[in-house]
């Protein structure tokens, strides 16, 4: 179900979408009717009106339940899809076993989730759906098969060998990608974040897999200012690197949610899941035109 809202006043325009998704039938509706879709998507929008340009520089960032999700989709995701590492373009190559996050991060890819956007029973090779564990406490555990892959390095395939459609080879895709729930208090860690920027919808994002560099467009962020959310700004976008970035967070939550897309590779769009609690970086690049 997907919405999206343009505001003008006088000579400001902004855009404001949203777009739940899950594998279900027409219940799905009771839950994200079309109402409640278009009224969030209009508010953000309207939200935006308001905003200032964003500031810029290396400061604290605050990730809305859903968003860290989508920040671990694209910056460290697409580096763990094993052909990427086979063709030695993966920052996480031969860095197994290693610590390569905060300790805070426990992090999987599962098509195993009921009713999930990028779930299914077997993937388009026939291996059955599996939920494989990426992180634990920041220690990298392992890679995304196909079979292909699976076969050069002499393990079992981990059932992500994905394709649009029967015209396209299957490759190494994510599907449901999570951050799983922390320990600490979402209000909590706003309130003790000093100054900042609290990102509650990311727009599009970037990332070379061989370096980890990564940039994303923020669509929806608020500044942070003694520990309180203040106002909209536009413009921003956060730049790193998936390691130092990941490594930098101190701060997770237990409030999960998902935030379902589109993933587009190789010229194949696929259905994803992406989903984390309220999780604080300490320090990240966030690129703005404001003071």
């Amino acid at each position: 179900m997907v919405a999206q809202v343009v505001a003008r006043r006088g000579d400001i325009i902004q855009t404001g979408f949203h777009g739940p998704a899950s594998c279900a039938g027409a219940e799905f509706l009771d839950t994200h009717g079309p109402r409640a879709t278009a009224e969030t998507a209009a508010r953000r929008a309207v939200t935006m009106l308001d905003s200032k340009p964003a500031p810029a520089g290396e400061m604290t960032v605050v990730l809305a339940p859903g968003m860290g999700g989508v920040l671990f989709h694209e910056a460290v995701g697409h580096p763990l899809e094993s052909d990427a590492v086979d063709k030695e373009a993966s920052v996480y190559r031969g860095l197994v076993g290693t610590r390569c996050a905060s300790e805070l991060i426990n992090g999987v890819d599962d098509a195993t989730v009921p009713n999930g956007w990028g779930s299914y029973d077997f993937d388009d090779e026939g291996t059955a759906s599996a939920r494989t564990t990426l992180f634990t406490d920041g220690v990298l555990q392992g890679f995304l098969y196909d079979r292909l892959r699976a076969g050069k390095d002499r393990v079992a395939s981990t059932g992500n060998g994905r394709r649009e459609s029967y015209e396209h080879p299957p490759v190494p895709r994510m599907t449901n990608t999570y951050i799983l729930n922390g320990s600490s208090d979402a209000d909590q860690i706003l309130s003790s974040t000093a100054s900042g920027v609290y990102v509650t919808s990311l727009g599009g994002g970037q990332v070379n897999p061989a370096t980890g560099d990564f940039v994303f467009g923020v669509s929806e962020g608020f500044l942070i200012e003694e520990g309180r959310v203040a106002a909209p700004v536009r413009g921003a976008n956060l730049i790193g690197r998936a390691i130092e970035v990941m490594s930098a967070v101190d701060a997770v939550a237990s409030d999960f949610d998902t935030w379902e897309g589109v993933c587009g590779k190789d010229g194949q769009a696929a259905p994803v899941g992406s989903g984390s609690p309220t999780l604080r970086i300490s320090r990240i690049t966030v690129g703005g035109t404001g003071a």
